[in-house]
């Protein structure tokens, strides 16, 4: 059991991304670089807990008409998709806020882009084979954008340690998580597998969620901006990043983490008149060159 637990299968197409892939790629990064407003206005009314609840529920209830989200799933595919909703969802999504808490979210932001340095890690071990070079190179390229995209804003808040293990722990939980679901999207779709793990996140993060009830207020904004995170953020993305992975593989689809920040400072640009430093405009051309590298065919 254990070892097909610890398993992971290359993706279903190892050319060079194609216009479908781009499409699920590019909404993915629209999607969650657009998920830290809404999370904001979320924390207007909700403490984090509930927001995290709501997010997840409101996920889980985008498939509760959805008939193929029902479709029959091996029993003993079934410990795989615990761990899948431990690691991509109750997990990092609990320690995410909470770090928050304590770190300045530029310093979130380049941390979380250590996912797919951990996804290519754990992909590694458990196919025993490297990335190809190209790869490698659009993983460190694409690090490094993030880190520079960060460096202007990193000391406006807090870096306790504890926080820093909180985001570490969370990237790491998201490096493995991404490996295991590949084979369920393979085998079963994303819908029936994506159902199922929103489900069980929404059960393990029930007691985060109703903790948080006590102090939080009511407003429409907060609540239509938690629905929306979790109808789009979470429950169509997660059946966009599945069908990813299970195509190109959970190396080439974590690149996507790297665009998230990218996403998220132009729309800071755009929505809130921010103004960016010219380092993070050239950790934006990293981003994007280590994203079009990561892209290329698998060799």
């Amino acid at each position: 059991m254990g070892r097909r637990l610890l398993s992971t299968s290359h993706g279903t197409h190892r050319g060079a991304f194609g216009p479908v892939d781009w499409a699920r790629f590019l909404s993915l990064a629209l999607i969650w670089g657009s998920s830290f407003v809404l999370i904001a206005i979320g924390l207007d009314a909700f403490e984090p807990g509930v927001v995290t609840w709501g997010r997840v529920l409101s996920g889980a209830a985008v498939f509760a008409f959805t008939p193929g989200a029902r479709a029959p799933i091996a029993r003993e595919d079934v410990p795989r998709l615990v761990a899948v909703s431990l690691l991509w969802v109750a997990i990092p999504f609990t320690l995410f806020p909470l770090a928050e808490e304590r770190v300045a979210s530029a310093v979130a932001g380049m941390l979380n882009g250590a996912t797919p340095i951990v996804t290519a890690v754990v992909a590694s071990l458990l196919l025993r084979k490297l990335p190809g070079r190209l790869q490698l190179v659009g993983l460190a390229l694409g690090f490094l954008g993030v880190a520079l995209i960060a460096i202007p804003v990193a000391g406006e808040g807090s870096s306790e340690t504890i926080g820093v293990v909180m985001l570490i722990v969370a990237a790491s939980c998201y490096g493995v998580a991404i490996n295991l679901v590949v084979p369920l999207q393979q085998r079963y779709g994303p819908l029936p597998v994506m159902s199922r793990v929103l489900v069980l996140a929404a059960v393990f993060n029930a007691p985060f969620g109703l903790f948080g009830l006590p102090g939080s207020t009511f407003a429409w904004g907060s609540l239509l901006a938690v629905l929306a995170l979790g109808a789009v953020g979470t429950g169509i993305a997660f059946v966009l990043m599945g069908n990813l992975a299970g195509r190109v593989g959970g190396t080439r689809a974590s690149f996507v983490t790297y665009l998230v920040p990218v996403v998220a400072l132009l729309l800071g640009v755009v929505v809130r008149d921010d103004v960016v430093a010219a380092v993070s405009v050239l950790g934006i051309g990293c981003v994007i060159v280590g994203a079009l590298l990561a892209s290329r065919r698998e060799t």
